[in-house]
């Protein structure tokens, strides 16, 4: 089964009907909100808002062990996460849709990993592409029936948050080789991956990072909220393309 995990911007799914909600209880404690069930088209879809339904969880202290543990536990095989990203590269501009191939991780102290306990044995998974090419496919060929354009690689840095980044921080970011930067695709990514799900992300841009174009003095939260509004609803109708082809249509 597809689940999607809403970031910033996208605590529900408004094509979504619904047919009932589940509150979790995993082994790592509670997910950041019920799981709600339902159909997109006639096809079974799980939604989990990243943030919480009231968006009240920062990125910092999202139980992501127990948000992935409890999509696994009712049957999701494919997690699609839609992220809330600044651009770096001069390619993505606010209201792009990017479907990044790579990822950074410059987050710490955040629970990363299921194989961590007395008496687990050490266990080292293999993460050199960090995100399901399936899925990736899947994804533009969802940005295409959509009509709606994309970028079709990019690097992710995943930073701590929820403080925004300074100009010199994106600078290095950018001499790393990120194209965009977010808060929250780590340690979703590797999870899954421990917990053998196939996952991948689209990037929404909704502002230029720190230190560049209409960010180059500061970043502005009233253009930020006017893109999200702007790019939801595209991604919302990416999302009701792509649940058909994962289902073979």
């Amino acid at each position: 089964m597809l689940a999607i995990i809403g970031g910033t911007g996208l605590t529900q799914l408004d094509n979504l009907t619904i047919t009932h909600r589940k509150v979790v209880r995993t082994p790592y404690g509670e997910a950041s909100g019920a799981l709600t069930f339902g159909n997109i088209n006639g096809h079974e879809v799980i939604f989990l808002a990243r943030h919480g339904y009231g968006h009240t969880i920062p990125p910092h202290r999202v139980n992501y062990l127990a948000n992935i543990w409890a999509l696994r536990e009712h049957d999701a095989t494919h997690i699609v996460s839609i992220a809330s990203v600044g651009g770096i590269h001069p390619d993505l501009l606010p209201g792009t849709l990017a479907v990044p191939h790579q990822i950074i991780d410059y987050t710490h102290g955040r629970k990363n990993t299921y194989f961590d306990g007395a008496g687990l044995p050490v266990t080292h998974i293999d993460f050199t592409e960090p995100y399901s090419e399936e899925i990736r496919q899947n994804i533009m060929r969802a940005c295409e029936s959509a009509h709606e354009p994309y970028i079709n690689q990019g690097v992710y840095a995943c930073t701590q948050g929820p403080r925004l980044e300074t100009a010199a921080e994106i600078n290095r970011l950018e001499r790393d080789g990120a194209t965009m930067v977010g808060m929250t695709g780590m340690p979703e990514a590797v999870l899954a991956r421990e917990l053998g799900l196939r996952y991948a992300a689209i990037g929404v841009v909704i502002n230029h990072a720190a230190g560049r174009g209409t960010s180059k003095i500061a970043i502005h939260g009233e253009e930020i909220q006017t893109t999200l509004n702007a790019s939801m609803g595209r991604v919302r109708n990416v999302i009701a393309h792509l649940v058909a082809l994962h289902n073979g249509e």
